[in-house]
């Protein structure tokens, strides 16, 4: 079996398990998303550990009642994992499996913080609301800033930036952008139950770092 023959045959699994009971409509939308990560896995895009989170988040959005994209360009330099439309209103999901590449072995903490401070700043101005996708047993963490809408903290927002300019300096992200930021909900998906929770984004960050 080729390497692309067992990405579809795991795509075609978790589409049958996700599409149990569910209406023709959602068949027919979940199929073309299906379709889609096969191609661009053909083209060396996707991985499956991302791939399959993002099916099953999108099953989520779509009984929801949301239309719903997989690999949407954003701008020249930025694609989303999700972006999802329900009436006038848009929202972007990224998902967070929580890898680190090799290169970043001794920072591993400092690494990820930094990548998820710069995903909600760069992503979450391109829709009216930003989430992230995280499996159930990764622990995310994100400063609080990101979830409130009264005025922040100049000394907050100069740390997000000096957080974010030890690894994402290529374009490096302004106070505004920081300023402007938001993650409205957290997505804990379950790929084993093909199941999706939401969670207050204010309320996971506290919940984690509850002994």
């Amino acid at each position: 079996m080729t390497r692309d023959e067992k990405f579809e045959g795991d795509l075609n699994l978790l589409l049958s398990k996700l599409t149990h009971n569910s209406s023709e409509e959602t068949v027919k939308k979940l199929s073309l998303l299906r379709d889609t990560l096969i191609q661009l896995h053909r083209e060396n895009v996707v991985k499956i550990n991302h791939s399959v989170m993002e099916l099953v988040c999108a099953k989520h959005l779509i009984e929801k009642g949301y239309e719903v994209q997989i690999e949407q360009p954003l701008d020249e330099a930025l694609t989303c994992d999700l972006y999802a439309v329900k009436g006038y209103g848009s929202l972007i999901v990224e998902i967070e499996t929580g890898f680190v590449p090799p290169e970043h072995a001794l920072d591993p903490s400092t690494y990820i913080a930094a990548r998820i401070a710069s995903k909600i700043i760069r992503y979450s101005k391109h829709a009216g609301k930003f989430a992230l996708g995280i499996p159930p047993h990764y622990i995310l963490q994100f400063p609080l800033t990101f979830t409130q809408l009264r005025e922040r903290k100049p000394e907050d927002l100069r740390a997000i930036k000096n957080l974010c300019d030890l690894h994402y300096q290529n374009p490096p992200v302004g106070i505004e952008e920081i300023n402007e930021a938001r993650i409205h909900s957290v997505y804990i998906v379950d790929v084993d139950e093909t199941a999706v929770r939401e969670v207050e984004p204010e309320t996971y960050v506290k919940s984690s770092l509850t002994p």
